[in-house]
């Protein structure tokens, strides 16, 4: 079992650009996305994960007090918590803010921002990847940046010609190709994530450091191949064969909740998940994931994402 695989899975991602940038250095503004980038589809997503593509040039970003870091042509910077953060021409520039500098397009697709002092030219596309699923590990688990190098890895050649040739499309023609940038970034963040767990220290604590654990890994598999199975924390502890309380306290360690409050934290991700993909009657639903009644069943989603499985079901 895949875990991470089908996490993923779960979550269900939105994606969408709105916005192509050229600046000219010196430069240095504020970003973060907003509610006003979500007009057209009524509502903003649970979760943001912000990101920013570097078409030509480079630049530096930064979050609060940490270190800038340099991004170039070819990289993609992604922000999994979508925290307001700063970019620039070089580090150490004061941020401005220039909404009011973007302007709408007046065919389908991106917003347009032309800003700077005229010198070295930097090009990058904007945008978010969004999702609805509640307090999900994996988003939480991950830092506040990443960079990534769209030509580095298996398929990378692919993946940049394909990035590049979509970034250039969106500066003209809109909406088809911000589709597909929507769909390549989604592709980049999983590789960004795969990357990330591959270069966790040893010590290091949280979701990704579980799925390398040997025995949490183990329970984590189990739970997620067997989620309506009335699984006990005794039990799971056998399966991996460590006793009950250096089970519970090696998996409440790592992962940061206990065995049982994870398993009803992904019962809900994944039930939220087959409202919205299939036609099943909730009462199915909440069985496949483990529930012995429907009452139960709704109390716990209300509580969860504070509206009826119905409701969650006819917004999707």
């Amino acid at each position: 079992m895949d875990v991470l695989s089908e996490v993923f899975a779960a979550v269900r991602f939105s994606g969408g650009v709105f916005l192509d940038a050229e600046f000219t250095a010196p430069w240095c503004v504020l970003s973060q996305v907003g509610p006003e980038e979500f007009h057209a589809q009524g509502r903003m997503p649970a979760h943001l994960i912000a990101y920013h593509y570097v078409v030509e040039g480079r630049m530096f970003v930064h979050i609060d007090d940490a270190p800038a870091i340099a991004a170039q042509a070819g990289e993609i910077v992604l922000l999994p918590g979508n925290a307001r953060h700063v970019l620039g021409s070089a580090p150490g520039l004061r941020a401005a803010v220039i909404d009011s500098a973007v302007q709408a397009s007046s065919e389908p697709g991106p917003a347009i921002l032309r800003y700077g002092g005229g010198g070295e030219p930097t090009r990058i596309v904007c945008g978010y990847l969004g999702s609805d699923s509640a307090d999900n590990l994996l988003l939480n688990a991950l830092p506040p940046l990443l960079k990534l190098g769209v030509r580095d890895g298996s398929g990378g050649a692919w993946l940049e010609s394909s990035f590049r040739h979509a970034a250039s499309e969106f500066g003209t023609s809109g909406s088809g190709s911000a589709a597909i940038l929507g769909k390549l970034a989604e592709l980049l963040f999983v590789e960004g994530v795969r990357r990330y767990l591959a270069t966790l220290p040893a010590g290091q604590t949280g979701w990704l450091a579980g799925l390398r654990d040997r025995m949490v890994g183990r329970a984590l598999a189990l739970l997620h191949a067997r989620v309506a199975h009335p699984w006990t924390t005794e039990e799971l502890a056998q399966e991996v064969g460590l006793s009950r309380s250096a089970f519970a306290e090696r998996f409440t360690s790592l992962i940061g909740v206990p065995p049982m409050r994870y398993l009803a934290n992904w019962r809900l991700q994944l039930a939220a998940a087959r409202l919205r993909e299939s036609t099943a009657a909730t009462a199915q639903i909440a069985s496949e994931v483990g529930y012995e009644s429907d009452a139960a069943f709704n109390r716990a989603f209300k509580r969860a994402f504070e509206t009826t499985p119905a409701a969650w079901r006819k917004q999707g």
